[in-house]
């Protein structure tokens, strides 16, 4: 759906009025880039949209639920002298049972000798501001749950980018997951069950394009307003789809996807999306579609996991003990916040010290993480996003210098996204310390933009897992302090990409080689000059011109 010029002014004036910073000034350089995608926001090859990422469309301001508990007055200790995790839960649980509602925790420090668990939709866990509520953890989760091995086999801990000690996930796919790591049957952590068999489809798709919000279905009888489904796309024998999702051409044609074990076990690619109307056969999408649906990759709707939905954790501090940070993959668990399975789900004013792993989207989608923090003795991942997590927002954050020096043999990413992932935002950050993580698995279409970063991270990712990145990766406005290119600067290595108004870098240290021959279609601009490119936060932008 292309806007009209009348429309692409009236939005970019929009930003101005609105923002006072992603819109156009007469000392500024609009890009071109900018101009051509506003022509045709849903179908820009370099340029993913991603105008309605984050919590209920991007929504601006959480929904504050009414208070329904306070965890003191159910035995929760704000002085540290005893377990207040038990309190805390049964407070989180019977809000759930109830219907939902925000449980309070007053200022204070409260010991946890267990992981708090929010599992029913509509509960909010609210403290009283990251700098008066602290959360001090004892245990992680390898002693809490169990070793947790990676289904990929090899002696790896799952715990390095798995589960969290403060974990919102629906309660049935919770203790789905959990009693399988007990049991040693290392799961699928996905929508559609441990065995990615979990799922019922309720209608067929007509054949649909990238950018389409309506599409056709033969049977609406099992569709509502406001449901929440799963589009769900498998592969064929050619590998059409991943190539698809690389952008297609040659160089995807001819890539070798039969040995990628890891990578083809990430499909059929699963998108959750709400329905937010039916007409008829016509059904209007929350989100345009991300990827075409053509027949050969039989496109269907389905229901999945019972997914958690408008809960939340608002104003604490979460602190692990300062041990020293484990040998690469082998984390025990000390990890701070994780969504997983969840939709139209935030946290807001959070601050995580000395985790092995800070905020967790697995299996996320449309969930918003803003004004949070990762500190203390180093992280392994400080932001991980895997498993299929789509249009997630990650704002106003920051990764801290670590406070200790790295032992040998651990590793750091950075702002992490792998598994197919694919239209996810990370802006307004400063890190610290750490990279952009692309993790191999392929995501795509993901956006990171007005961000400060000191380059010193790596990146990971299984030589089975496939390409560092499929098509339409946009890094836009992003100051490189240590003049480091790896995983910022990326138009040799990341097809269909945009790599707009960064600073002058060069390559050392891990320097990679693009997975696709010939073309890569590529686009460079503002190249050493990121304070002057216009608009100056592409997510910004589209949100305001999507308004115009």
């Amino acid at each position: 759906m292309a806007l009209s010029r009348r429309q692409f002014v009236g939005g970019a004036a929009a930003v101005v009025a609105a923002t006072g910073t992603t819109g156009f000034s007469p000392s500024a350089h609009p890009a071109a880039l900018w101009r051509e995608f506003a022509s045709a926001p849903y179908t820009h090859p370099q340029i993913p949209y991603v105008g309605r990422a984050g919590a209920h469309a991007g929504a601006r301001r959480a929904p504050r639920p009414p208070v329904v508990a306070n965890a003191v007055t159910h035995g929760a200790t704000p002085d540290g002298s005893a377990d207040s995790a038990p309190a805390i839960n049964r407070a989180l649980t019977e809000a759930g049972e109830r219907g939902g509602g925000t449980v309070l925790l007053p200022p204070g420090t409260y010991r946890i000798d267990d992981y708090l668990r929010i599992g029913h939709s509509g509960v909010v866990l609210r403290g009283a501001g990251s700098g008066r509520t602290t959360l001090l953890a004892t245990r992680n989760l390898t002693e809490l749950i169990g070793p947790y091995g990676s289904r990929y086999g090899g002696d790896k801990s799952s715990w390095s980018w798995a589960g969290g000690l403060v974990w919102l996930s629906p309660h049935a796919r919770h203790a789905s997951l959990t009693a399988a790591i007990r049991d040693r049957a290392w799961p699928f952590e996905g929508w559609t069950g441990n065995r990615r068999d979990e799922w019922t489809t309720l209608t067929t798709l007509r054949p649909a394009r990238r950018g389409d919000r309506r599409v056709t279905v033969e049977d609406p009888s099992a569709l509502r307003r406001g449901q929440l489904v799963v589009l769900r796309l498998a592969d064929d024998s050619a590998h059409t789809l991943l190539e698809h999702m690389a952008g297609g051409g040659p160089g995807p044609e001819a890539y070798a996807w039969d040995d990628k074990t890891k990578l083809t076990s990430y499909v059929p690619y699963e998108w959750p999306v709400r329905i937010t109307a039916v007409r008829g056969r016509t059904v209007t999408l929350e989100r345009p579609l991300p990827l075409d649906a053509r027949p050969e990759w039989d496109p269907r709707l389905v229901s999945g996991a019972a997914p958690l939905t408008d809960s939340g954790v608002v104003g604490l501090t979460l602190e692990a003990p300062p041990v020293a940070q484990s040998p690469h993959l082998l984390d025990k668990g000390y990890n701070g916040v994780t969504f997983q399975c969840a939709y139209d789900c935030w946290a807001e004013d959070v601050v995580v010290r000395n985790v092995d792993n800070g905020f967790g989207l697995v299996a996320a989608s449309a969930c918003t993480l803003r004004r949070t923090r990762v500190e203390g003795r180093g992280s392994h991942h400080p932001y991980f996003c895997r498993e299929g997590a789509h249009d997630n927002l990650v704002e106003d954050f920051r990764i801290a210098a670590r406070t200790v020096p790295a032992p040998a043999g651990t590793q750091l990413h950075g702002i992490n996204v792998e598994g197919l992932s694919s239209h996810n935002v990370w802006s307004r950050g400063v890190m610290e310390t750490g990279t952009f993580d692309t993790h191999r698995g392929m995501p795509f279409a993901n956006v990171r933009t007005e961000i400060t970063v000191e380059n010193d991270g790596r990146h990971g990712g299984d030589a089975s897992a496939g390409p560092l990145y499929g098509a339409r990766f946009a890094h836009w406005n992003v100051t490189v302090t240590n003049g480091r290119a790896g995983l910022v600067k990326i138009d040799a290595i990341a097809p269909y990409s945009a790599t707009v108004g960064i600073s002058e870098v060069r390559e050392f240290d891990q320097t990679d080689v693009p997975d696709f021959t010939g073309e890569l279609h590529a686009r460079v601009e503002a190249y050493g000059d990121p304070g002057s490119v216009r608009p100056r936060n592409l997510y910004e932008a589209q949100r305001e011109l999507g308004r115009g």
